[in-house]
């Protein structure tokens, strides 16, 4: 008698009876694993699909379709499937892994910065938007995460101790992605970002390109290692993230376009308004990290102020940047939309104080410090949504 489950899973049990009473050593080998199993098949054949009873004095024959889902399901979760691919789980692995030593914030991030400047060029010269550019400015957002990649990446690769300590989920510290691949993941990132640019972008857009990779580079390098001096550092920040992708993206769009480069109002905002912000990131980064930077020695000021002085600094600039704001839509309306500006950014503020409110409540718990610095991304996210309708 032999019993077939879905696709996958047959049992053959020689026997003259439908229990587990084997006639010979392979069947009791078999029986022992599968005893059960075949009981509750033999007792629920007429409620099974998928399970054809064959004799081997005559032919075969099939049960009705009508039960099939439930011998799916059964065939599932008592004997189980026939065994995941093993390479399959390890190319799902490594994608995770993948995902995570891009660092998905920093690439909404420059997603949303790249996507936010383009189309603010476009919206000021509708008239020249052709559909040719829709692959170059993909080619663009391509080479921006594949520099941002570079530069998250060698920082984690010089960083492993560190993390350990303070980001024990990222994939190299976690054991989940070796040294070596992370290495050819940044080699591959680097040489396919600046070729990009090289072919698409003309040299001065590949010089800015390679400005920032360099400043990425000795942010974490040693023996450069700039990371450990608060104030270089805070600076290498603000100006990747801050003055180098506002302006270069502005202006190898506005080049795409055949027009030459002038600050318009709101680009020049932007701009000025991310660089600061930028800054605020660059200081409060370390707020998580406090553990680890003070048993490698690493100096930054949240480890020389205390997180509750950094925490009320990156507080009170960041609404220093939404004051701003608000006044550059009142004293230059013609500019700025006024009705969009100032509520936009009034509610903003708004909510940061209530979020530096609720840190100081919670009393600069680690938990509390991770969601107020990932508030601050997303304050750094909603900027760049609202930018284009300014």
């Amino acid at each position: 008698m032999e019993l077939t489950v879905s696709h996958s899973f047959s049992l053959r049990i020689l026997a003259k009876t439908p229990h587990c009473k084997a006639s010979s050593q392979q069947t009791k080998i078999l029986a022992n694993h599968t005893c059960k199993a075949s009981k509750i098949l033999w007792e629920n054949t007429k409620d099974f699909i998928s399970i054809g009873l064959y004799s081997h004095r005559s032919s075969s024959k099939t049960v009705p379709n009508r039960c099939y889902k439930h011998n799916s399901i059964w065939a599932c979760t008592q004997i189980g499937a026939a065994g995941s691919d093993p390479i399959l789980n390890k190319v799902l692995d490594f994608k995770d892994a993948c995902w995570r030593f891009l660092r998905p914030h920093t690439i909404r991030g420059t997603s949303l910065g790249s996507v936010a400047l383009v189309s603010r060029a476009l919206i000021e010269n509708t008239h020249l938007i052709r559909w040719s550019l829709v692959l170059k400015a993909f080619s663009g957002l391509v080479a921006l995460l594949c520099g941002n990649g570079y530069i998250v990446g060698i920082n984690q690769i010089y960083d492993i101790g560190i993390d350990k300590v303070n980001k024990p989920y990222l994939p190299i510290a976690a054991g989940d992605l070796s040294v070596q691949s992370a290495w050819l993941l940044v080699i591959f990132f680097v040489v396919t970002g600046l070729s990009i640019v090289a072919w698409n972008f003309g040299p001065f857009i590949t010089s800015l390109y390679s400005l920032g990779l360099a400043l990425g580079t000795i942010y974490s390098v040693p023996p450069f290692r700039m990371k450990r001096f608060p104030v270089a550092a805070f600076l290498i920040i603000a100006t990747v993230r801050g003055f180098l992708l506002n302006f270069g993206v502005y202006y190898a769009t506005r080049a795409a376009l055949g027009l030459p480069f002038e600050w318009s109002s709101p680009v020049a905002f932007i701009t000025t308004f991310v660089t600061l912000f930028a800054l605020v990131i660059a200081i409060t980064k370390d707020l998580p990290d406090v553990e680890g930077d003070r048993k490698y020695k690493i100096s930054t000021l949240a480890t020389n102020l205390g997180v509750r002085n950094i925490a009320f600094l990156g507080s009170g600039l960041l609404l220093v940047n939404y004051i701003a704001s608000v006044l550059a839509a009142i004293y230059m309306p013609q500019a700025f939309r006024r009705s969009l500006m100032i509520p936009a950014h009034t509610i903003l503020a708004a909510c940061l104080i209530f979020q530096a409110w609720l840190l100081e409540q919670k009393n600069y718990t680690k938990e509390a410090i991770s969601a107020f610095y990932q508030f601050i991304w997303n304050l750094f996210y909603a900027e760049y949504i609202i930018f284009p309708f300014i």
